[in-house]
């Protein structure tokens, strides 16, 4: 089980921590894309990530492109107060180990939550900055990537109900995309999370 450590949502550069957790992860790259993994067992939270993007690519052409073109890392860790957030500092996907390696969680799921973390980092790219003020928008429009890649899938029911959930949620009034709440999610942490209806966050204000 990989160690918890406190981020700093303003962070631009890997901390100390973060430089040294990925110098000890396995990895490789694949199409462009570094794909590792912190836990003991990388290989298959390693090989997991493959399948996913193999799905992605043969599904949705345009998201795997948009994947490639925003993301440098996909990276398994632990993810004190979520299943998975956009880090800013490394421009990676993370996702936690224990959902990653959970018998529950399907390849579809790993592929919707890669696809909602690279729409992050697009928008980002286009110098929309995860403030307060937007997130509820920036997190609607991350779900509504969700929803378009996820219904190129069959099968999948329980997934388009579960972002159709969060996206009816990020309509709302939601207390949840606060900046303090948003802290004390993070520092209260530590609960293993679900891949149900808790899911991805952003790890930057920057």
């Amino acid at each position: 089980m990989a160690r918890m450590f406190r981020r700093d949502f303003s962070a631009t550069k890997p901390s100390l921590v973060e430089r040294m957790d990925i110098w000890l992860s396995k990895g490789h790259v694949v199409d462009g894309i570094w794909v590792g993994s912190f836990p003991s067992d990388a290989k298959r939270a390693i090989q997991r990530i493959e399948e996913a993007l193999r799905l992605i690519e043969r599904s949705s052409p345009l998201h795997y492109r948009r994947i490639k073109n925003n993301l440098a890392r996909i990276w398994v860790h632990l993810v004190p107060h979520g299943a998975g957030c956009y880090l800013h500092s490394l421009n990676a996907c993370l996702l936690d180990e224990r959902i990653v390696a959970s018998e529950t969680t399907t390849v579809e799921w790993i592929a919707s939550a890669i696809v909602h973390e690279a729409t992050h980092a697009r928008l980002e790219k286009l110098g929309i900055r995860y403030d307060e003020a937007v997130r509820q928008r920036i997190e609607r429009i991350c779900a509504r990537r969700e929803l378009d890649f996820a219904r190129h899938l069959s099968g999948v029911d329980a997934l388009l109900e579960e972002i159709t959930w969060r996206l009816d949620r990020c309509s709302e009034e939601n207390a949840s995309y606060t900046d303090q709440n948003m802290w004390e999610k993070t520092n209260q942490g530590g609960d293993t999370p679900s891949s149900g209806n808790a899911r991805m966050g952003h790890n930057s204000n920057a």
